[in-house]
């Protein structure tokens, strides 16, 4: 879920966006965004695979692109976890 935040106005957009390798932050615009019937984001999304599907070699150089911390010594599941937490 949106981790108990009241704000996320449709919880399975954005369940499904942090699923595929979104931040919090992205997640949540756009999902707030499709809750909005003013509103008209795109349905398509980026064309990236989700994290999951990602090689480690992968998520790293995405990770040093981000400057996330301890990066090196990180598994392929904590490279995931920083990634979307970032």
């Amino acid at each position: 879920m949106a981790d108990d935040n009241s704000r996320i106005k449709n919880e399975d957009v954005y369940k499904a966006l942090r699923d595929d390798g979104a931040s919090k932050e992205k997640a949540a615009r756009i999902a707030n965004a499709r809750a909005n019937d003013q509103m008209s984001p795109s349905k398509k999304g980026g064309k990236a695979p989700p994290y999951d599907e990602w090689s480690k070699e992968d998520l790293y150089d995405r990770a040093q692109e981000l400057d996330v911390d301890g990066r090196s010594d990180m598994t392929k599941d904590e490279l995931i976890e920083a990634l979307r937490n970032g």
